[in-house]
């Protein structure tokens, strides 16, 4: 679609379905993406991940111009529109938003905040938590351009300002877009509950009165859950409920896991815990690099020694598995290794949920090796009733919901509302 001196907004994926966003914003000859990951389907087994699987499996669009040529990709449905001005823009870490940013064309300029910049550096250091590029080394990351909360950034004729949110990703940020007649505001995902509350509120201040809103609605995705089934409420009542279990078995092998992109969690369990914790080194060196936090860590077998950490802050594995009272450490695999009758801490780590094939088998193997296991989970995205407070503070003049499985239950009472298709453009 060409509209010389208009705003052309294309949803190339993340409608009706939670996760793999990208978004384009056209103006004249400029235009920006965001994000820039994969949706997360394991069901599908895949054989690989190249881009041209993916594609064919609709887990990230056709594009034009943008990802690697090296590749040997060309749009089967390509546009005839040529750019003078390209950038692609990250909102946070997590992998459903960043996972294909090594199949971006190294050309295109890639914007992301430094905190998601260190995190997406250090947590593809052993190149699996990224899709590796075919043509560099396997722990490549490709460059990013870290900018600060509340920068602007100008690509041609459109400008992006980076405005922080809450999120369970720590740097996770929202946009607003600015063309020459219009007014655009991104999410990303974020929330009321966390520890960054008033990043999400000033983020509202400043997107209000938007000409389109472009928002996250994960939490209305499930009809069948209640208010009262939601047993976590807010990142600091997860860190109450975690010192409450450790304090209820002070004789007893404690162990725990996170998803590594939420620092600002592992940070508070480390400050809150009635016993000392120990990280796998990986991630206390992430702690180190973003909060400057020197942590205990522990080595498996085998790894490499992290330079930057202190040798004298090292324990042997071997000395955590035989604790009952001292140590509250982090496990992310060997699980068969712990004691039977020790409790471990799942924290929105891997697997995710029952939504994952490999959920069920892994509850199975705890089971069958006697280690209790208890869920302990802080959603990282509003609340449905604060979903709407947002769109209060906001008042968009359009609502166009992604994100989501089920777009129509977020309404907009201040204007209006668009339910855009899978590659689908909208005029402004």
């Amino acid at each position: 679609m060409e509209s010389k001196d208009k705003t052309i907004v294309t949803f190339h994926s993340g409608i009706l379905t939670i996760g793999g966003t990208v978004i384009e914003v056209a103006y004249n000859n400029s235009h920006i993406f965001f994000d820039f990951g994969t949706e997360f389907r394991p069901e599908l087994d895949l054989p690989d991940e190249s881009l041209i699987t993916l594609i064919d499996n609709g887990l990230v669009p056709e594009l034009s111009d943008v990802y690697d040529p090296r590749l040997g990709y060309t749009n089967r449905k390509a546009k005839k529109q040529k750019y003078t001005h390209t950038a692609v823009f990250l909102s946070h870490a997590h992998l459903d938003h960043s996972k294909m940013i090594n199949y971006l064309d190294p050309a295109i300029d890639l914007y992301a905040r430094k905190e998601t910049k260190a995190i997406l550096k250090e947590l593809n250091k052993t190149g699996d938590f990224l899709l590796p590029s075919p043509f560099e080394n396997k722990n490549f990351t490709r460059e990013i351009n870290g900018v600060d909360a509340y920068e602007k950034i100008q690509i041609g004729e459109i400008s992006v300002e980076i405005l922080p949110v809450d999120h369970d990703a720590y740097g996770a940020c929202g946009l607003l877009i600015h063309t020459p007649e219009k007014s655009l505001a991104y999410t990303g995902d974020l929330r009321l509950h966390g520890y960054d509350r008033k990043d999400t509120l000033e983020f509202c201040k400043r997107v209000n009165a938007c000409d389109l809103l472009m928002m996250e609605g994960v939490s209305i995705s499930f009809p069948d859950q209640k208010p009262e089934d939601i047993k976590v409420l807010s990142e600091e009542d997860l860190i109450l409920q975690l010192v409450s279990l450790v304090k209820e078995n002070p004789a007893r092998t404690i162990t725990f896991n996170g998803y590594p992109a939420n620092v600002r969690r592992f940070e508070r369990i480390v400050e809150k815990s009635p016993r000392k914790v120990v990280l796998k080194a990986n991630m206390a060196a992430l702690l180190l690099e973003i909060f400057a936090i020197k942590s205990l860590y522990y080595y498996e077998e085998g790894e490499k020694t992290i330079t930057a950490l202190d040798p004298d802050l090292a324990i042997e594995k071997s000395i955590l598995l035989k604790d009952t009272q001292d140590f509250l450490w982090q496990v992310t695999d060997h699980f068969e290794q712990l004691p039977a009758e020790s409790l471990y801490i799942h924290s929105d780590a891997e697997p995710l949920g029952e939504f994952d094939p490999s959920y069920a088998p892994f509850l199975r193997m705890l089971k069958a090796h006697q280690i209790e296991f208890v869920r302990l989970a802080c959603t990282g995205h509003a609340f449905s009733d604060d979903l709407n407070k947002i769109i209060t503070l906001i008042h968009p003049k359009l609502l166009v919901p992604i994100h989501t499985l089920h777009p129509e239950k977020l309404e907009n009472p201040y204007g209006e509302r668009i339910l855009p298709t899978r590659g689908s453009s909208i005029v402004l």
